[in-house]
């Protein structure tokens, strides 16, 4: 089977998490990406590294690998000058996709911008990853996760209980990656429509969009009901909820039909007696006698580990999963089986376990190469583009590439 994106190419001006995630993904998927960075310092989220922010392991700067894994080259052209700007263009002339995270005013200022590109390739896709969109006052705003996604988009909010004494942590990236899937998809589409009519198109995705769509439920809700719904209770089913065991860990319950999980689920928790009793012999007799089944719940949960509740549950068929640290989730035995975290070598040489992208096409294997040291592609691809060493050299000369 061919990869799904082969013979796609990609070329990648952007840096930090998001856009660059993206195109990691095409590139797992076998799409040649040609990754821009600054001359000097590469991709300004290899600064973080550098700087201590971003944990190095083994020489290794992890949030770098994983957002730019997949086989990228990197090519190293100063945008902000003329001979930069030309080789952008010379390598768009025959791109399928052009990605960028820079800012309005930037793409502008560097001759980036859709139309600029579109007259050096009129049917290119052009994917765009911004904080706020393209439209409206902050459109020229910078945004990361953390602030367009986390705070604005609503999702800190709605995490944050009442009676907290701060506002619940993003987690590094999560907001970025979300969205680099939707960007994933958007130029997915476009890149069908492209082989179907030779139209290119102009794919856009926010991270405050990508908020609101994962909390949609809440955000159409609130505004047709004319309150704030995120901390509205959705009913009250004690086999919907979170259960602590003796050894301190959680497990949740998801039995939202509960009438069809209930005889099922106190077989396996050793509370068949529960069946007889009048309090609690349906859906609508568990909410009224809520807080009484709950704590019956607690109390035999509370009295095992959850090594112990693995074993009894392992066989019930309803939806319940243990609450697991991202530790505990590396040696899930789904994770080993289904390949979603697979082990690579980076350019130094030493292993790494990378998160896969969360989809397969055919169960083939996907491509898993290293993050690409920054430049380290420019004279391979600059050949490939038919500019001579006499005219590589004079580019360096200049501090046009690296």
């Amino acid at each position: 089977m061919h990869p799904v994106f082969d013979g796609i190419r990609v070329i990648e001006v952007a840096e930090w998490t998001f856009v660059p995630a993206a195109a990691a993904v095409l590139a797992e998927f076998g799409a040649d990406v040609i990754k821009v960075e600054r001359p000097e310092g590469g991709d300004a989220q290899r600064g973080l590294a550098v700087a201590g922010v971003s944990p190095i392991h083994n020489g290794v700067a992890l949030q770098m690998e994983q957002a730019n894994r997949g086989g990228k080259r990197s090519v190293g052209i100063d945008i902000r000058t003329e001979q930069g700007r030309e080789l952008i263009y010379k390598l768009v002339r025959d791109a399928d996709v052009f990605l960028t995270s820079l800012l309005p005013g930037a793409r502008r200022r560097y001759g980036l911008d859709i139309d600029d590109i579109r007259k050096v390739n009129p049917g290119i896709v052009y994917g765009l990853g911004s904080g706020y969109g393209s439209r409206g006052p902050q459109s020229e705003q910078a945004g990361y996760d953390m602030t367009a996604y986390w705070c604005r988009g609503g999702l800190a909010y709605n995490l944050t209980e009442d009676d907290s004494q701060g506002v619940v942590k993003l987690r590094p990236g999560v907001g970025d990656r979300v969205s680099a899937m939707n960007l994933v998809a958007g130029v997915s589409a476009a890149l069908l429509r492209k082989a179907r009519t030779d139209e290119g198109a102009v794919v856009e995705v926010s991270l405050l969009g990508s908020a609101m769509w994962q909390i949609a439920g809440d955000i159409v809700y609130s505004k047709s009901l004319g309150i704030e719904n995120s901390k509205v209770s959705r009913g009250r089913n004690p086999l919907c909820a979170y259960y602590r065991t003796s050894d301190g860990k959680w497990l949740a319950l998801a039995l939202l039909e509960s009438d069809r999980w209930w005889p099922g689920f106190v077989q396996a928790t050793g509370l068949s007696y529960l069946l007889d009793d009048p309090r609690f012999r349906d859906h609508f007799a568990r909410d009224e006698h809520y807080e009484e089944c709950s704590d019956v719940l607690a109390e035999v949960f509370a009295a095992d580990p959850m090594d112990v509740w693995r074993k009894r549950l392992a066989n019930f068929s309803g939806p319940w999963a243990p609450v697991q640290s991202s530790l505990e989730l590396a040696d899930d035995v789904q994770v080993k089986e289904n390949g979603y975290l697979p082990t690579t070598r980076t350019v130094n040489g030493k292993e790494v376990s990378l998160v896969a992208a969360p989809v397969s096409f055919d169960g083939t294997p996907r491509r898993f190469g290293p993050c690409p040291d920054p430049g380290a592609d420019t004279h391979t691809v600059l050949l490939e583009l038919g500019e001579s060493w006499e005219q590589i050299i004079e580019y360096k000369i200049s501090g046009a590439v690296l």
